[in-house]
């Protein structure tokens, strides 16, 4: 396919462990202009609630970064979180993976059956402080499986025993989990409009919920996701009879070791995809309008891709407006052309390939980013030498 292209619109989502959004924007924007310096360029850094939903969607709603200090995931730790506050309505903006991340602890000590979501309450708590009325939680890259226990706890909600002696944080202590106190749970919260930014749509439970496809991914063998698996069934039980809140097969309610269903059940949020809330916030529309491309991207394409992820957004408003979409990524995870296919790019491009490993494509992401992208156009112009 060759494209008459006269603007472009530059939507990339970060890629993980290389570039911000904000970054990879820059380094496509540079390979177009080395193929044709006409093209008229329209940088959106995207996010789908994971990492990067700060830098991405608090200067688009004019607000600036604050910095909090809070209990990191693992017991003992405090880390530094930022997170985005607008005055002028009222809003803040909190990534939970500033505080639970699993970026924050290292490869040799994540254990998802201790880990706890506390700090994402305090980063709460802060927002409430400064008398918002709204709060967006992105909720993704987390390090925990606890339900968003933590998270409530912060907040001044009791998770009890038989002996009606208080849980210890993680995942795991919610098995020994019998009743569940919100007589301190902070009344502001009852005021106070809260959307939690998915990327993914797993229940809490089951096949699919977060304790079986997720919990491995952050240090748990298989009897550990067991162990996770029926701890959440106990807590989405005693959510249910001693609540009355029913949220365990709600799309999204896994989400970030189901932090999802824990800002369901205590904060009254409601769960949208990331990808659209970006999206709306910056203009996505108006400029999806006057562009005769979409060049987006992030670190990987896999079977993830289609279940919220920033790409599936943008290939779905993209097919609306009747715009062609192409794409830069890291790597492909399974078939490549049926990837292509299946999602609708008009053509993709990866930083991995036969000369590229994914160690070196990480390091070099910048440069690689520029030139595949100077690649990619030439292909879709006709101007390949």
């Amino acid at each position: 396919m060759t494209l008459p292209l006269r603007r472009i619109l530059v939507a990339p989502d970060s890629f993980k462990g290389s570039l911000t959004a904000a970054e990879a924007a820059a380094a496509m924007a540079e390979g177009i202009r080395r193929v044709d310096a006409g093209i008229e360029i329209n940088m959106l850094p995207v996010s789908d609630g994971g990492e990067g939903l700060v830098a991405v969607l608090t200067p688009a709603l004019g607000g600036k970064e604050v910095a909090s200090v809070v209990q990191g995931p693992l017991p003992g730790q405090h880390v530094t979180a930022r997170w985005g506050h607008v005055p002028g309505s009222a809003t803040a903006i909190i990534e939970m993976a500033e505080a639970a991340g699993i970026g924050l602890v290292p490869a040799g000590q994540r254990d998802p059956r201790i880990t706890t979501t506390f700090g994402v309450g305090q980063l709460i708590e802060a927002a409430l402080d400064r008398n918002v009325r709204a709060i967006i939680v992105g909720i993704g890259g987390s390090a925990t499986n606890d339900g968003g226990a933590g998270m409530a706890s912060a907040l001044g909600a009791e998770f009890l025993d038989e002996s009606g002696e208080l849980l210890p944080y993680g995942g795991a202590a919610l098995a020994r989990l019998a009743r569940i106190s919100t007589e301190r749970l902070d009344m502001r919260l009852r005021s106070v409009q809260v959307t939690a930014a998915c990327d993914v749509t797993n229940p809490l439970t089951g096949p699919e919920g977060a304790s079986r496809v997720y919990a491995p991914q952050k240090g748990a063998g298989p009897e550990i996701v067991e162990l996770l698996e029926t701890a959440l069934c106990r807590y989405a039980a005693v959510l249910r009879t001693g609540l009355g809140r029913e949220v365990a097969a709600l799309p999204g309610s896994g989400a970030a070791g189901g932090l999802g269903a824990g800002l369901l059940a205590f904060c009254d949020a409601d769960l949208r995809p990331g990808i659209d809330i970006v999206m709306d916030a910056t203009g996505f529309e108006r400029a999806l309008a006057e562009a005769d491309l979409v060049l987006t991207g992030e670190g990987k394409i896999d079977a993830q891709t289609r279940a919220g992820k920033a790409l599936s957004g943008i290939l779905s408003r993209a097919r609306q407006a009747g715009v062609p979409v192409a794409a830069v990524v890291g790597c492909f995870e399974g078939d490549r052309s049926g990837s292509l296919k299946n999602e609708g790019y008009i053509d993709a491009i990866t930083l991995v390939d036969s000369s590229t490993n994914q160690q070196s494509a990480m390091a070099r992401a910048g440069e690689l980013l520029a030139d595949r992208t100077a690649e990619l156009l030439r292909r879709l112009t006709g101007s390949l030498p």
